[in-house]
């Protein structure tokens, strides 16, 4: 008996080896050129190795969920040229992942290359040249950006994370390469919710180009959070940069810095590097003015070379300089009101809030900055609720961070102003810097890179649906439809750990869910269908294990569902969750009959909420089945 225990477990121990071997694709990104159309699949991980080139006419679809682990010996690094295309389509549950191929506790800033994007955008060089080389590859080595094409588009990266790159790709100091680079990207392309984690160089840089970015994460990176070159002008709205006070530069780090290009001082040819920035939190090193940092830390923004750029309605925090104005072009613009450092908040500098140099603003550099900005010799004025609370890493598992958060009565709650013609097109907002209530970083980002637990994909398969969905006739459901579950702990406040969004089978009834980031436990399931009763899974919880199959069938009785909280559906001898919820608050009563019923007498059809039985036309069967359900009562049951 014990030897064929043995047997039996060295068989399973060989079949996990290999599925986990099997999650490994170390070939497709592998110093590949990439002229047509690859898709990756979100289920395998890759390992990328050398450099991966997109080019003129191809593209790289990463779907969401997808981990792309950077090899460090071989540099791995993702380039898309000028003409080819990157759908990094991620979501806030299932971010697109770049990482370090080390282990837990192993990582570090520099661990592979990053992503490159080069567009036909316009840019500005020390030549004049409407073409450059990308920095980092030394001297003839580059890939080109830059053409005559603002509205180019090089494709959609949402929901991203990088975390540990830019590695020097050469040997040579100064051949860092930065977490994000863009290159002369043009305004078609979409650049949103993207997080640079210990970048070994600039968390994000642009040379030149016209794309505008939102949700920006820069966190604890080695250089500058974000850096501006060669007649960029696009505009970034709401940002968050964090420094960690022993990690700077031998060049010096800034929270911005922002340049034309490096011809001084013959650089005033354009296009001019002209970007609006709108609620950046800025957070540099300085706790106190007293607490000990790298010295190689310098400014908040360092402005120079010629440059226009405009910083609007942020918070700029903990610095040994708020803002220094280089140079006498600068100054100039800055004295006839073309750059501009408005509505801002500036705390806890150390030794002042602007300096100048190459000119003389009127009234000096500080009295601009007060004149025109609030002002606070501390940082605890501006009350966030804990800005500095990243040491020696925040807690796991760091994707529900709140430390920059304003607390009630704080001042970066209010003061915004979106009048100046400059802020055209931005959302406006009341508050000043990242972030009011709502914490856009929740659940996608990752603020403890270095010691969390690289997602594996495990699958649920869960059999469930709506009961307004079944049809008699056919002994099946009128159509298939999506519906998220999310994966909550099984003890109060029953937090979420994970969720999935996936489409239930009309036959079948099941539906695979795919997560990666909840560990081995016991959760609740709850359910969220655009117009079924939010359901919990039975009391107690369910067992789940990662990498892994797991399975979970609401439809064999009613105590598969907390409180037994589900509908029989007698033609089917199944159980299925209660429809009619259209306004999703929680109950079914007579405001979903009204909002179904004038539905009906505008003849609504396709993908709507008061569609009930999913048979793409709102009439009186729908109201039928929100009135039946409206006269029990129902609402939602949970823990």
């Amino acid at each position: 008996m014990r030897s064929i225990l043995t047997i039996v477990l060295l068989t399973i121990m060989i079949s996990f080896s290999r599925e986990s071997t099997a999650q490994i694709d170390s070939t497709t990104l592998n110093s590949s050129s990439i002229t047509g159309n690859v898709v990756l699949v979100k289920t395998t991980k890759y390992l990328m190795k050398g450099f991966n080139y997109v080019r003129d006419g191809g593209s790289i679809t990463i779907p969401a969920g997808t981990v792309i682990m950077g090899a460090f010996e071989s540099k791995g690094t993702l380039i898309i040229e000028r003409g080819g295309k990157i759908f990094a389509n991620g979501t806030v549950d299932a971010p697109v992942i770049f990482t370090s191929q080390k282990p837990v506790g192993q990582r570090a800033a520099g661990d592979w290359g990053g992503v490159i994007i080069l567009g036909r955008a316009t840019i500005n060089t020390s030549t004049g040249a409407t073409t450059a080389e990308i920095e980092g590859f030394g001297p003839g080595l580059g890939p080109i950006y830059g053409g005559n094409d603002d509205n180019d588009n090089s494709g959609i990266f949402r929901f991203v994370r990088l975390e540990f790159p830019g590695v020097n790709l050469t040997g040579i100091s100064g051949n860092e390469i930065n977490g994000l680079t863009m290159g002369g990207v043009g305004r078609s392309t979409v650049i949103e919710y993207v997080q640079v984690s210990y970048s070994g160089d600039d968390s994000f840089e642009w040379f030149g180009g016209t794309v505008n970015c939102n949700h920006l994460i820069a966190y604890k990176g080695l250089d500058d959070d974000w850096d501006c070159d060669n007649g960029w002008r696009g505009k970034v709205q709401f940002g968050l940069s964090v420094r960690d006070k022993d990690i700077a530069d031998i060049s010096s780090s800034n929270g911005f810095e922002i340049d034309n290009n490096n011809n001084t001082p013959s650089n005033t040819n354009g296009p001019r590097t002209r970007p609006f920035f709108s609620n950046m939190t800025v957070v540099g090193p300085f706790e106190t003015t007293s607490t000990p940092v790298n010295s190689l830390f310098q400014r908040g923004a360092h402005l120079r070379r010629n440059m226009q750029a405009c910083i609007y309605n942020s918070l700029i925090m903990g610095w040994r300089v708020g803002t220094r104005f280089d140079g006498s072009g600068v100054i100039n613009d800055v004295n006839g009101g073309v750059v501009q450092v408005n509505t801002n908040i500036y705390s806890g500098m150390v030794t002042a809030l602007a300096d100048e140099t190459g000119g003389s603003i009127t009234g000096g550099p500080s009295a601009y900055i007060s004149n025109n900005n609030t002002t606070y010799s501390d940082n605890s004025s501006v009350q966030l609720t804990n800005p500095f609370g990243i040491y020696p890493n925040v807690p796991l598992p760091g994707n529900n961070v709140t430390n920059w958060i304003p607390l009630s009565g704080s001042p970066a709650l209010s003061g915004a102003n979106f009048t100046n013609p400059n802020l055209s097109g931005f959302e406006a907002v009341s508050y000043r810097g990242a972030f009011g209530a709502n914490n856009w970083t929740y659940q996608w980002a990752q603020f403890n890179p270095i010691n969390y637990v690289i997602p594996t994909t495990s699958n649920y398969f869960v059999t469930l649906f709506p009961e307004g969905f079944y049809k008699t006739s056919t002994g099946q459901l009128n159509s298939s439809d999506s519906i998220r579950v999310f994966l909550r702990n099984n003890s109060s406040p029953y937090n979420i750990v994970d969720s999935s969004t996936a489409i239930f089978d009309k036959i079948t009834f099941q539906a695979k869910f795919v997560f990666k980031y909840a560990p081995s436990g016991t959760y609740y399931l709850q359910t969220k269908h655009r117009n079924a009763l939010v359901t919990w899974s039975k009391s107690g919880g369910e067992s789940f294990t990662q990498a892994a199959d797991n399975f979970f069938n609401f439809t064999t009785a009613a105590t598969q569902a907390f409180g037994d909280n589900q509908k029989l559906v007698p033609a089917a001898g199944k159980y299925g969750l209660y429809s009619g919820d259209v306004n999703q608050d929680g109950i079914i009563e007579l405001s979903d009959l009204i909002q179904c019923y004038n539905d009906v007498l505008l003849f609504a059809s396709g993908y709507v909420l008061s569609d009930v039985n999913g048979d793409g036309i709102v009439d009186l069967s729908d109201l039928i089945v929100i009135n039946n359900n409206s006269s029990l009562f129902v609402s939602v049951v949970q823990p």
